[in-house]
């Protein structure tokens, strides 16, 4: 079937495409490395051995601009580097700018913005969100349909339960304040649903219940509930 694959692409061994695979200038695809059907492979993408990508996803997107934006986007961003054994769903989306390690596995319909890194093992799940300027850890569960919004620091460990939800802007689009995203220490665990806003820092093994909207900062080792979220324990 019709493939669409620039003179410059690099391939190593093994090497399988599906039909209808478009690969732009540039990109360099490593060893054993499965491409499935209708996959979109932006410039410059750069992917490691052992990597497997499913049907309908594009990789290394470029963002997208507009006049109404709060904070407009970067368009001169480095290429998308997709370590080894990695594993994307289908209908995916991964932008420009990102850097995915070694053995993350990416869920189908997630989308993960510009200028993420996502730590060794981590698992995003599917149809789960990842915005710009965010660092998640080694050994990080994002499970379904969560949003981690811009510029929030996840370390390693942390578990993220279904239908998460965070913020970054006290103010809702007024500029007002610099962009901030919530911290969650090492081994903090959120509950489904759970509602974070902006800036709170969750601490070194915390639990925050399910529901929970958690307004000021949980210290390490608390279990907090609630709306606005209260520790039960100590």
């Amino acid at each position: 079937m019709t493939k669409m694959i620039d003179q410059t692409v690099k391939f190593g061994k093994d090497i399988h495409l599906g039909d209808y695979v478009v690969i732009e200038k540039g990109v360099v695809i490593g060893n054993d490395v499965s491409i499935g059907n209708h996959v979109i492979i932006k410039e410059g993408t750069v992917i490691g051995d052992g990597v497997s990508i499913d049907d309908f996803t594009l990789v290394g997107k470029l963002p997208a601009k507009s006049k109404g934006m709060a904070r407009q986007p970067n368009l001169k961003l480095s290429p998308l580097i997709i370590d080894r054994h990695v594993n994307i769903g289908s209908h995916t989306i991964i932008y420009r700018g990102t850097v995915i390690y070694e053995g993350v596995l990416i869920g189908d319909l997630a989308s993960v913005r510009e200028n993420v890194s996502i730590g060794v093992n981590s698992i995003v799940g599917r149809n789960a969100m990842v915005e710009n300027n965010t660092r998640i850890g080694k050994n990080v569960t994002i499970q379904t349909s969560a949003y981690v919004t811009a510029d929030m620091i996840i370390e390693d460990e942390v578990f993220i339960g279904p239908c998460f939800s965070s913020s970054n802007d006290k103010y809702m689009g007024t500029g007002k304040v610099k962009l901030k995203g919530p911290t969650l220490k090492k081994g903090a665990k959120i509950g489904n649903n759970a509602s974070l806003l902006p800036e709170v820092v969750i601490g070194e093994g915390a639990i925050v219940g399910a529901g929970a909207v958690v307004t000021k900062d949980i210290a390490g080792g608390l279990t907090a509930v609630g709306n606005p979220a209260k520790k039960i324990n100590d």
